[in-house]
């Protein structure tokens, strides 16, 4: 149930972001909050979408090179910061090509890791004694479902924030929520599925691991490149795009060189083992940002985007930056209770109120 509820939350979520990227004539996620936030608002946002993703790439390539090592029956720590900066590199450099080199590693990769994972499942199942095996096991009750809710969707909220960087190339805004509502019901959620399955049936959810301990080693290695590889490049494109934002320019490789530096440094210097106090940084800060768009959206910019003649976009949007912040305050008291804390729904439904009601209160600049 909580999956369900919270892989729905994060579908409509990303889908409305995505419509509206390829609504905005194809602008992507770090410019459609110019329109939300106004120039300096703008490149706020576009900084904190970067941080985030440079953080991501280094928790996917610290925790990539800590596999691959354990793979190889290697734990030495020289040898798995080497394996960091090597992947660190080879990831940003398909980033570094852009779009279309993503695109062709992805659909390399991608077919053959969802073979493996409904192997994957179909073993857990025969391993757990089928239907009725995992319905008798018990949970420990560590996690209620107001918890698990809000980690589904914190975890996947930063893809989510920034899926118009992809969405944007659709033909139409329909296409794009159509297409990225599929993405994130039924592929994002098989993956959580069978990755719970493997968990239930082998007490380790990780794909990796449990090849691993079915002694196929090889075909672990190969979903985990294929896996992290796909992850990590979007990450470092991602945080490229933010950058450009943020200092109005013109050439993504650069920035992406610099992001896949930084989240290499990062890997390297052990951010993967802070990996829940990121989370709930994460679910704090990033979904709110999100919210505001769609809810701005809705409320003002349906009928498309002003013409620069007709309009002036003012420095900031104290509306919508208001909001942002109302949505980060809403899930800062849940932020101490450990790992069930990320408050991603919380920031969410609050931002997405919140930039209606304040609108309405503060007199509308640049009109």
């Amino acid at each position: 149930m909580p999956f369900f509820i919270g892989s729905t939350i994060l579908g409509l979520y990303a889908a409305c972001l995505g419509g509206i990227a390829a609504r905005y004539r194809r602008r992507h996620t770090a410019a459609c909050p110019l329109h939300v936030r106004a120039r300096n608002g703008s490149k706020i946002a576009s900084l904190l979408l970067g941080i985030v993703l440079v953080g991501w790439f280094g928790v996917d390539v610290g925790f990539f090179a800590e596999l691959l090592a354990q793979a190889f029956g290697s734990s030495d720590w020289i040898v798995q910061r080497l394996l960091m900066v090597v992947f660190g590199v080879l990831m940003t450099a398909t980033a570094y090509f852009g779009f279309k080199a993503m695109y062709w590693l992805s659909a390399i990769s991608i077919p053959p890791l969802l073979i493996l994972a409904i192997w994957v499942a179909i073993r857990s199942l025969s391993e757990a004694g089928g239907l009725s095996g995992l319905g008798a096991q018990e949970g420990t009750g560590e996690m209620d479902v107001t918890s698990g809710v809000t980690i589904v969707v914190g975890t996947f909220a930063a893809g989510a924030v920034v899926v118009g960087n992809w969405a944007r190339f659709a033909r139409t805004s329909t296409q794009a929520f159509v297409v990225t509502l599929i993405a994130f019901l039924i592929g994002n959620g098989l993956m959580v599925a069978f990755g719970g399955l493997g968990g239930l049936a082998f007490d380790q959810g990780d794909f990796v691991l449990i090849l691993y301990e079915l002694g196929l080693v090889v075909l672990g290695v190969l979903l985990l490149i294929g896996s992290t590889w796909t992850t990590a490049d979007n990450d470092a494109y991602g945080a490229a795009v933010a950058g450009v934002e943020i200092f109005n320019g013109t050439d993504k490789r650069r920035f992406a060189i610099g992001a896949g530096a930084l989240g290499t440094i990062l890997a390297v210097s052990g951010i993967y083992d802070a990996l829940i106090p990121f989370l709930i940084w994460l679910g704090l800060v990033v979904p709110p940002i999100g919210a505001v768009l769609i809810g701005d959206w809705f409320r003002r910019w349906r009928g498309g985007i002003p013409h620069p003649s007709s309009y002036r976009f003012p420095a900031i949007r104290w509306d919508s930056s208001i909001a942002c912040i109302l949505g980060v305050l809403a899930g800062a008291p849940l932020s101490d209770q450990g790992s069930a804390g990320v408050p991603a729904p919380n920031g969410i439904i609050v931002s997405l109120v919140a930039v209606w009601i304040v609108a309405s209160i503060l007199p509308q600049e640049g009109a």
